[in-house]
């Protein structure tokens, strides 16, 4: 089991005698957050949310030129959907890393799929529209950066016209927007979300930024104030775990995976976290009964064998990685992500012509051309070698 695991919201069991999510009695524990450890988090302010969402006058001139159909009483929410995605067609560049404001992603073009929700709500909010956030219920999803495996979260967000009498709709009063075509073909069920939780997840997102960098105060002072805002986000205190235990904090750790736990008891990622630190602290059986549990419930995820796969990779032990890999695909042999990890796996060993068919089935299954571009180019590359 990998040391290098986050719970992230792009926004992130019958357990037998792993079950022990009970806490120290309030005369014993460590506070969940525990402002003496980072004495300085205050030099690392979070954004408020006028910040989150504001808008530039670029930015607000688009919309208005958007949804208004001659009349300031005409609202074409259809309008501003398709204006949106065009806006994204001609450059938009989604990044998982990339968690910026409203404005600063309009202007950059490259977001991921929270810093594009939020874009879109403000965007909507500034020409009077309705706009509801929700969180998308879907399988747990992987992803790798700079050497940790990073768990994803979607939302998405329905705008629609106010119920007012005054305005009328054009084309229709409602649309759902979803930066991810394959969530809106798989209907995930879905719930709707406060903008608290929303402003949250954000901070959740900077967080993971700031611990993958290696900057911890700043880490803490955002899961701090995802916490505090939205205390039942799961995905801070499972961070906020992950956050002490490598300052060498193992109880203040264990408390924080264990207050998750508490909150919903099937969260694997949470319980996984607690395995590692388990594991850190010797206590192997303890750690062992957890990770049975929690491959059990895993076995049948692709995703699950593709970070298995690519953690494999990374160590250097490719024969590892590929056998992952290809329990992946007999799970779901349409994953783009699995197959390039097949694709750079025979590359690595010298078996050019395995990782150009694997390329190529990549390209097949990629989800949108930025992604087929990226595997395009690498085939063409590996053609001309």
């Amino acid at each position: 089991m990998n040391a290098r695991v986050i719970a992230i919201a792009m926004f992130c069991f019958a357990v037998g005698a792993c079950k022990s999510t009970d806490t120290p009695t309030a005369d014993t524990a460590p506070p969940l957050l525990n402002d003496s450890l980072f004495p300085t988090y205050r030099l690392f302010p979070v954004e408020t949310p006028e910040e989150i969402f504001f808008l530039g006058e670029e930015a607000q001139r688009f919309a208005e030129k958007a949804v208004f159909e001659k009349s300031l009483l005409k609202k074409n929410v259809k309008g501003l959907v398709k204006a949106i995605f065009d806006h994204a067609d001609r450059g938009m560049f989604y990044r998982n890393s990339a968690n910026t404001n409203a404005d600063t992603t309009f202007n950059n073009r490259a977001a991921n799929c929270l810093s594009l929700s939020i874009m879109t709500y403000a965007l909507a909010d500034h020409v009077g529209l309705n706009a509801t956030f929700y969180e998308v219920d879907i399988p747990e999803y992987w992803t790798r950066r700079e050497g940790y495996s990073l768990l994803n979260g979607h939302i998405n967000l329905r705008i629609s016209v106010p119920n007012d009498g005054v305005i009328a709709a054009v084309g229709g009063t409602w649309a759902d927007v979803d930066f991810d075509p394959q969530m809106i073909r798989n209907y995930f069920p879905r719930k709707a979300v406060s903008m608290n939780k929303v402003i949250s997840m954000y901070y959740n997102n900077k967080g993971a930024d700031a611990l993958v960098a290696n900057r911890y105060t700043r880490a803490y002072s955002y899961f701090r104030a995802a916490a505090k805002l939205s205390p039942e986000l799961q995905q801070s205190w499972v961070n906020l775990g992950v956050l002490y235990r490598m300052v060498d904090e193992y109880d203040q750790a264990e408390i924080a995976y264990k207050h998750a736990l508490a909150l919903n008891d099937d969260h694997l990622t949470a319980w996984e976290n607690l395995s590692i630190l388990y594991t850190y602290q010797d206590r192997d059986d303890e750690a062992s009964r957890i990770t049975q549990m929690v491959e059990a419930k895993r076995k049948n995820n692709p995703f699950y064998h593709y970070i298995l796969g690519e953690q494999a990779f990374d160590s250097g032990d490719v024969e590892l990685a590929i056998s992952h890999y290809e329990r992946g695909l007999k799970l779901d042999n349409s994953r783009h992500e699995i197959l390039f990890g097949m694709a750079k796996a025979f590359h690595e060993l010298g078996d050019i012509s395995e990782a150009q068919r694997y390329l190529k089935r990549a390209v097949t299954h990629s989800p949108n051309e930025q992604e087929k571009q990226r595997y395009s180019s690498k085939l063409a590359t590996l053609a001309s070698s």
